[in-house]
C-alpha cells in the first residue's frame, strides 16, 4: 500500500502536473476570443517549433519539470532530454511534434483533472440523498452504488495524473532528447577525456616510477657502500630527483585543474640529460649520442619520445641495476629514432612485460610509429621510430592537446650531450650524482 501511495508524496508527481496545464492557458485564452475553432492554437504550434530556440526552452521545462532528480554528473550531453537549439531539419520536426503532443496530453490531463473530482462530488451528492445531475454515467444508480462508486473516480484521477506524468516523460525523451550529431559529439568528447585520463595515468607512471626507482637504487647503494661521502652524494641525488618528480606531478596535475592549459608545458627531448644525469648517479654507466638538431622535433613527438626515454631508462634501473647503457637519439629527414641497450644480467631474462613496455609501443602507435622490444645480441634493446611528418602528426594533435611545433628551451642539451654526429659522450662513473 505504501508503495502504491508514494508517488504522492513526490514532487516530482506535481511538477509533471503543472508542465501538462501550461499549455492550456494558451489555449484558454484562445478560447475566450474565439470558441468556435479551437483547433486554431495546434495550427499556431507549426511555425512556432520551427524556432531553434524553442527546443531550448522546451528541453528547460521538460528538464526541470518531468525528471528534476535525474542525476547530470557527467553534463548536458549525456542528459537524456537536450537542451541544446535545433541545429537541423529534423531536430525542428520533433519540436513541432513535441509540441502538439504536449497540447493534446494536456487537453486530456485537464479534462480528467476537472471532471474526475466534480463526478466523485456528484456520486457523494446521490449518495446522501440529494438530488444531482450526473452526467458522466449513463443512467442514475441507486444511493448505496453511488456510495460505492465514489472512490472509482478519485482513484481514475490519482492513476491518470500518475500514468501521464510518466507518458509524457518517457515522450519528452524520445522527442527532445539528443540528436544523433549530438550523442556522436557526446561520444568524441567522452573519448577525448578517456584518452586524457590515460595520458595522465602514463604521466603519473612514468615520472613517479622513475624517481621512486632512482631513489631506492641510490639508497640501497648507500647502504651498501658505508662510505659518508657516497651517502651524501646520493642523498643528494635523490633530492634532485624527488624534485624534478614534484615539478612533473605538478604539471599533471595542472592538467587536471586546468582544462585548456597547453600540453607544451611538459618536458620534451630538449631536457633528457637530467634523465641521463639521474640515471649516472643511480650507479648506471650511460653512454649517449645524439644527431640532429632536437630543438626542431614537433610538439608531441618531442614529448612522448622524453617520456619513452624515461621508461626506458626506469626498466634498466629497475631490472639491470647499474649496468652500461647506450643511449642513441638520431633526428633524421622524416624520422625520430631512439634506441636505448643494455647488457642482459645473468639470471633476468631482461626488464618486465608490464604496463611499462606496453605503454612505450603504445605511445608509438599512437603517432603513426613502431617500438621493438627485447633481447637483441646479449642486450635488452628498446628501439622506437616516431614519423616527423606534420601529416601524420596531424591526427594526433587531439590526443595529445598539443600544437605542431615545439618550443624551443633555453637549455637544448646539458653536458651528457655530444651534438657531433659521430662523437660519443665519455662515461661518467657515479662519482657525482648531479
Amino acid at each position: 500500500m505504501a508503495r502504491f501511495l508514494r508517488p504522492l508524496f513526490l514532487g516530482t508527481t506535481y511538477t509533471r502536473l503543472l508542465h501538462l496545464w501550461v499549455p492550456m492557458l494558451f489555449v484558454s485564452v484562445w478560447l475566450f476570443i474565439d470558441m468556435s475553432r479551437p483547433w486554431v492554437p495546434a495550427v499556431l504550434l507549426v511555425p512556432l517549433g520551427l524556432v531553434p530556440a524553442v527546443r531550448r526552452g522546451e528541453g528547460v521545462q521538460a528538464r526541470y519539470m518531468l525528471a528534476p532528480d535525474e542525476p547530470r554528473e557527467r553534463g548536458d550531453r549525456d542528459a537524456a532530454i537536450s537542451v541544446a537549439p535545433s541545429a537541423t531539419w529534423r531536430d525542428r520536426l520533433r519540436t513541432v511534434l513535441w509540441l502538439e503532443v504536449r497540447m493534446g496530453l494536456g487537453a486530456v490531463t485537464t479534462g480528467v483533472t476537472v471532471w474526475m473530482p466534480v463526478t466523485a462530488v456528484e456520486l457523494a451528492g446521490a449518495a446522501c440523498g440529494r438530488p444531482v445531475d450526473i452526467t458522466l454515467l449513463p443512467v442514475s444508480p441507486p444511493p448505496w452504488a453511488c456510495a460505492l462508486l465514489v472512490p472509482v473516480p478519485l482513484l481514475a484521477l490519482y492513476g491518470a495524473v500518475v500514468g501521464l506524468g510518466e507518458l509524457v516523460t518517457v515522450i519528452a525523451r524520445r522527442l527532445l532528447g539528443p540528436s544523433p550529431a549530438e550523442r556522436l559529439a557526446a561520444l568524441e568528447e567522452r573519448t577525448e577525456q578517456l584518452l586524457e585520463r590515460t595520458r595522465i595515468a602514463r604521466e603519473l607512471h612514468d615520472s613517479i616510477g622513475h624517481a621512486l626507482t632512482v631513489a631506492v637504487v641510490q639508497a640501497g647503494a648507500a647502504r651498501a657502500a658505508g662510505d659518508p661521502a657516497f651517502t651524501d652524494r646520493a642523498l643528494l641525488a635523490i633530492e634532485d630527483t624527488g624534485r624534478a618528480a614534484l615539478e612533473d606531478l605538478e604539471r599533471v596535475l595542472g592538467v587536471l585543474r586546468e582544462a585548456g592549459r597547453p600540453a607544451s608545458g611538459r618536458p620534451t627531448l630538449s631536457e633528457a640529460d637530467r634523465l641521463l644525469e639521474s640515471a649516472r648517479g643511480s650507479g648506471a654507466k650511460v653512454d649517449a649520442e645524439v644527431t640532429g638538431a632536437l630543438e626542431t622535433v614537433p610538439g608531441p613527438v618531442s614529448r612522448e619520445g622524453y617520456r619513452i626515454l624515461q621508461e626506458s631508462l626506469t626498466n634498466v634501473l629497475r631490472h639491470a641495476g647499474s649496468v652500461p647503457v647506450r643511449v642513441r637519439i638520431e633526428v633524421g629527414d622524416g624520422t625520430l629514432g631512439l634506441e636505448v641497450r643494455n647488457p642482459l644480467t645473468a639470471g633476468i631474462s631482461g626488464p618486465g612485460r608490464g604496463s611499462g613496455l606496453r605503454g612505450i609501443r603504445e605511445r608509438a602507435a599512437l603517432l603513426g610509429g613502431r617500438a621493438r622490444t627485447g633481447p637483441d645480441g646479449g642486450d635488452w634493446q628498446v628501439r622506437v621510430e616516431l614519423p616527423l611528418r606534420r601529416s601524420t602528426l596531424a591526427g594526433c594533435r587531439s590526443l595529445f592537446s598539443s600544437s605542431t611545433t615545439n618550443r624551443s628551451s633555453a637549455r637544448v642539451c646539458g653536458p651528457s650531450w655530444r651534438r657531433s654526429p659521430t662523437s660519443r659522450s665519455s662515461e661518467r662513473r657515479p662519482t657525482a650524482p648531479r
